[in-house]
């Protein structure tokens, strides 16, 4: 197996677990907000969900990594200060996720949080400048213009989180009101108002997620 075939699969178990991993926390968020169920039970969903969450996060963080490196096979060079911060951005983004998971409530915890926030929205704005700039100035993406298309909907995809992370913390106080034994009616509200705005974003990742396969078995423009 070259080396091309072992990018290609990690690349694409990355968008099988990254689906997967959000149908499940997808599923599972209903009955954490069903308050028809039992405490324990809309407890243990609500802990599946918050754990499996975190297999989307991790692909993520993963896929730049993975996609950078599988472009070198198609023939798109990188200077090597491109390549060296692409192939340290997954594992550094990675361990930096699986931290901030483990550690919840730390101080520490708290402003890696939002340095992850910031960072988010630094990538946000980075993949759409860079994509821009190697159309209109450089012919770097002119025979592969579909890469350049899968950076902008992988930067979709971020800002998708990013409202995600914006609209989901009325759940996320309910779920810890729920672990206290101290959930309360306007909770529930709080928690199904929450859940209802961040579902639209859910549903559009994996759209985008559908696009963006489309768009690497096709290569559109290739």
């Amino acid at each position: 197996m070259s080396g091309q075939d072992i990018a290609l699969l990690l690349h694409l178990l990355l968008f099988a677990y990254w689906l997967g991993g959000d149908i499940g926390v997808f599923y599972s968020s209903g009955f954490a907000v069903n308050p028809k169920l039992s405490r324990g039970a809309r407890q243990a969903a609500g802990t599946i969900m918050m754990n499996l969450d975190l297999i989307p996060r991790l692909c993520l963080s993963l896929m730049l990594t993975v996609g950078g490196i599988l472009t070198h096979y198609y023939g798109i060079e990188h200077p090597l200060w491109q390549m060296i911060g692409i192939i340290l951005l997954g594992p550094i983004w990675t361990f930096t996720l699986i931290y901030i998971h483990f550690n919840e409530g730390t101080d520490l915890v708290k402003k890696m949080t939002k340095i992850d926030y910031y960072f988010r929205w630094i990538m946000v704005f980075t993949l759409i400048a860079s994509v821009t700039y190697a159309f209109i100035y450089t012919d770097r993406l002119a025979e592969n213009p579909w890469v350049g298309a899968k950076l902008i909907v992988f930067a979709a995809l971020i800002f998708c989180g990013i409202m995600i992370r914006k609209y989901i913390g009325g759940f996320i106080t309910g779920i810890h009101n729920i672990v206290k034994d101290n959930i309360n009616e306007a909770d529930d509200i709080a928690m199904a108002a929450s859940l209802a705005k961040a579902r639209i974003f859910v549903l559009t990742i994996w759209f985008l997620l559908f696009v963006e396969v489309w768009i690497g078995v096709v290569k559109p423009g290739s």
